[in-house]
This record gives C-alpha cells, structure tokens and sequence, in this order.
C-alpha cells in the first residue's frame, strides 16, 4: 500500500512538472502584458513615412525619443511628401510627415478609404533655401528669375543672363538641379514660385535633399534647392527677395519666423484622426521642448514657445 501511494505521488509529481513546462512555452502564463513589476512590457511600433526634406529630422526624433519612451519603437522611412500622403491615404501608417499641405483631393481620399479625416499638426518651419556652388559669385536672387529659370517657358537658361559669370568653368549654361515629382519641396516651389507652371524639361531631378546639394556642391555651374537644414560648407545660400525692388532676406531662422524671408514653409504631420495612444504622445513630444530642440539641432526653425505642447 506504501508503494502504491508512493508511485502515485510521483506521477502526480511529474504530472504537475509536465503542466508547468508546457504552461512556460505559452505566452502570457503567470505574467500580464503593460508593464509593471515582473511583468513583460508591451513593445509598440510607429510607422512614420514621407517628406525626404524631413527624413533626417524624423529619424533624430524616433532616436531622441526612444530614450524617453524604450517601449515605442518609430520606423522611419522617406520617398517623399507623395508617398507618405499615400500611405496615409491606405492607412497603412500611422503619421505622414509633409513638406507641403494635403491637397482636397487627397484629404477627401483618406476620408473614402478609412472613414476618418486627415488631421494636421505644424511641427517646425523651414526656409526653402536656393542653393549655388560656393566658387558662385551670385548672392541674392528674386522670385521671378528663380521662375523663369525652373518653370516651363523661362527665359533664363544662361548665367550671362543674370550677369554672372563663373570662376573656371567650361560653359555657361545653368545645370538645374530639382526633385522628382513625389516631392513636397517640388510641388511647394511649383505652386509658391512657378504659379503652378509645369517644371522645364532638361533638369537633374534627384531622389533626396541631401542629393540635390552634394550635386551643386560638386557642379559649378548648377542651381538647385532644397531645405536650409542641408547646407554645407560646399555650397552657397542666396538671399531671396520678392521683386528686384525689394529687401533681400537670407534663408535663416529669424528671417523665417519674421516671415520676411519669400519662400518659408511649414514642416508638417499628418495622422488619420485626432491621434490616440501612443501617436498622440509621439506628436505632442515632437511639439515639445524637447521635441524641438531636435528641431533645432537638424539644422530647421523651431516652432515659437506658445505654439509648443506642454508635455
């Protein structure tokens, strides 16, 4: 009878082992998902896609702000103010970063396909800066010849015809240097500075800001433009005036949020809705002082301290 109840106990023993080692290979067994004491913290991923004149701002920010909330994970990735507006439109993430508006269109598609309006939030501000090689003896430059060099029909195809000429180079004519269409910073100078003329054909049109200055920094004779955060020390930014008969304005932080300077912009985010959750705290930290001492530090204009969250 003492061996019965032995054995017994032993497979019962064994039983319970067998219980704990199947119950420790199925999640969720003895612990409890958000945190807390021995519990195992919820892991949350952003998706964050689109302005490539914002991408090198947004990716500082998904850093910085991973140091504060380890639990957030934000995926960063360009190709575009278009292609970010585009996902969006699908709902296929979670914030579309722009530097241009949403157009009708595009809003009222973002409505049709998820049933929730775009929601926009100012997160910086940018001055769209005209770049020129360094060697360029040009210094400032008016709406209409950024115009009539860029836009379809402009006159302007020659330096000689802005009286200039340039130290060492082989020819005259002016390399233009642009964005491919998806781009924010393309459709901002297209509707801002060409009148919403078509761009001329002929231009080098590249992928990035980053791209568009290295290609100036390295051709004497190109224009291009781009935002201000990109600047090197190979490149040259014009002061910028309205008509010939108007003050010139470098592409600076005051000149931006004295709005003296032609072509500032505002650098935008974009969700489905009024942010929830983790989304929300996100925006609200980018709007923060934190948030926009990032800003700041990526080379663009911080947002005034009244229009920054309190988080």
């Amino acid at each position: 009878m003492k061996h019965t109840n032995r054995i017994s106990f032993i497979l019962t023993l064994s039983g319970m082992t067998a219980a704990l080692a199947l119950c420790l290979l199925q999640t969720g067994c003895g612990k409890k998902e958000g945190g807390g004491s021995g519990e195992t913290a919820k892991k949350q991923t952003i998706q964050n896609k689109g302005s490539d004149t914002m991408v090198n701002l947004a990716q500082a920010w998904a850093e910085e702000y991973h140091k504060a909330a380890p639990d957030v994970d934000v995926e960063v990735s360009g190709g575009g103010s278009g292609v970010g507006i585009a996902a969006l439109e699908k709902g296929t993430i979670d914030i579309a970063n722009a530097s241009r508006n949403m157009k009708p269109e595009e809003i009222a598609t973002a409505k049709k396909n998820t049933g929730k309006d775009p929601k926009e939030f100012v997160v910086g501000y940018d001055a769209l800066a005209i770049y020129v090689h360094k060697d360029n003896p040009m210094n400032e430059i008016t709406l209409d010849q950024i115009a009539q060099i860029y836009a379809e029909g402009g006159a302007i195809t020659k330096w000689a015809a802005l009286g200039v000429t340039i130290p060492g180079a082989s020819g005259d004519e002016i390399v233009r240097v642009s964005r491919q269409s998806s781009s924010g910073t393309y459709e901002f100078l297209r509707e801002h500075v060409l009148n919403k003329k078509d761009f001329k054909l002929g231009s080098r049109d590249m992928n990035g800001s980053k791209e568009v200055v290295e290609l100036v920094a390295s051709t004497p004779t190109a224009i291009g433009y781009s935002g201000m955060g990109y600047a090197t020390a190979a490149v040259k930014m014009l002061k910028v005036k309205k008509t010939a008969a108007d003050a010139a304005y470098d592409p600076n932080v005051a000149n931006t949020l004295a709005k003296t300077y032609p072509i500032a912009r505002s650098l935008l985010v974009y969700t489905l809705g009024e942010p929830q959750g983790a989304v929300k705290n996100y925006v609200e930290w980018m709007m923060s002082d934190a948030g926009q001492k990032v800003v700041e530090a990526t080379g663009f204009v911080p947002l005034p301290a009244e229009a920054r969250s309190k988080r």
